[in-house]
């Protein structure tokens, strides 16, 4: 674990869903330094709330600033006050409460662009609650991309010994092969080389291109995407002197040994990148946003409605998802100094 000049900034995330509950369990687990500092931007009546109903003698901590937080983590949970407009109940989100959820995740983004913070972490939102209250982005990714001003953005799902990237991400699968094209591949697996040198310290980072037709198409006889598209997108790549291999059948692109061989597996859909990475690993998985001026990662899950309140969510993944941020940060850090 990486020693961070400032603490991380968590988001609210859906009240009513389960990230009260995962944020104060998360504290818990800070056991010899497992946890990096952080400060969740939320209401800290509704945390005080769910730490009560967990049975969790944990202290909430209203600060005024950042700095604070260094200070008093091992106290209790900082808390940069974000307030409620209604009190959440569990499992049923309101629009009243949609406002604050917009709020803190654009007040962690500008502190953490001014240096108050050293990374975001965002917990789950209810998108769809979001998007009827006027949010009219497809979620946190577009979002920070349009606060921070980034053109080009990425989404990395990781787990311990595999990181996946879709091409495309939030479309029907109709609508994601007609999408596809060679100057996507080429941009994501260029911001994807760089972030890996960058964030995660690999010097010649190795990267694989799975293809979208079974077995890589069968030289055009189950699908000309690989000769027309995503071998073309390959050559450029290694043109730029990149370590990229493929198109290779995603069917064989999983298994340890195939794993062992690359840094990074560039999917051409989402559930080609998430399925393998979810059957390793469901309860840690991380979403990174690659891309940004600032690092960004989250859990790898939703809201979990249907759990909300019960006192039986795990917060492995948000455990994971600041560890990897205070890593990316510091390391990120240490290259700009």
């Amino acid at each position: 674990m990486h020693h961070l000049r400032h603490p991380l900034a968590l988001t609210m995330g859906e009240p009513s869903g389960i990230a009260g509950e995962i944020v104060v369990k998360a504290w818990r687990m800070n056991t010899g330094g497992r946890v990096p500092p952080f400060v969740y931007l939320g209401d800290p009546a509704w945390l005080r709330e769910e730490a009560r109903r967990l049975n969790a003698d944990t202290r909430i901590i209203e600060i005024a600033s950042a700095p604070e937080a260094l200070q008093r983590f091992s106290e209790g949970i900082p808390v940069l006050p974000i307030g409620l407009k209604e009190t959440p109940e569990h499992g049923k989100p309101t629009a009243s409460n949609a406002g604050a959820v917009i709020e803190s995740i654009r007040l962690a983004c500008e502190l953490t662009t001014k240096g108050s913070f050293s990374a975001v972490v965002t917990n789950p939102v209810q998108k769809s609650i979001l998007y009827g209250a006027g949010f009219r982005f497809p979620g946190h990714t577009e979002y920070l991309a349009q606060l921070t001003g980034a053109s080009r953005v990425v989404m990395m799902l990781s787990v311990e010994g595999l990181r996946v990237v879709p091409v495309t991400i939030h479309l029907p699968l109709a609508l994601a092969i007609a999408a596809l094209n060679a100057d996507a591949i080429v941009e994501t697996c260029t911001v994807l080389a760089l972030s890996l040198r960058q964030d995660i310290g690999l010097a010649s980072p190795r990267i694989a291109v799975a293809a979208l037709n079974p077995h890589a198409g069968e030289d055009g006889a189950l699908g000309r995407e690989e000769i027309d598209i995503i071998g073309p997108a390959v050559s450029r790549l290694q043109a730029q002197g990149l370590d990229v291999t493929g198109p290779l059948p995603a069917d064989t692109l999983f298994h340890p040994q195939a794993r062992a061989r690359f840094d990074a597996v560039v999917c051409m859909y989402h559930d080609q990148a998430l399925i393998p990475l979810k059957t390793i690993d469901f309860h840690r998985g991380v979403n990174s946003t690659l891309g940004l001026p600032i690092v960004r990662t989250s859990p790898d899950h939703g809201t979990a409605l249907d759990i909300a309140g019960k006192g039986v969510a795990d917060p492995s993944s948000l455990v994971a998802a600041l560890s990897l941020a205070a890593d990316m940060a510091a390391r990120r850090a240490d290259n700009a100094s």
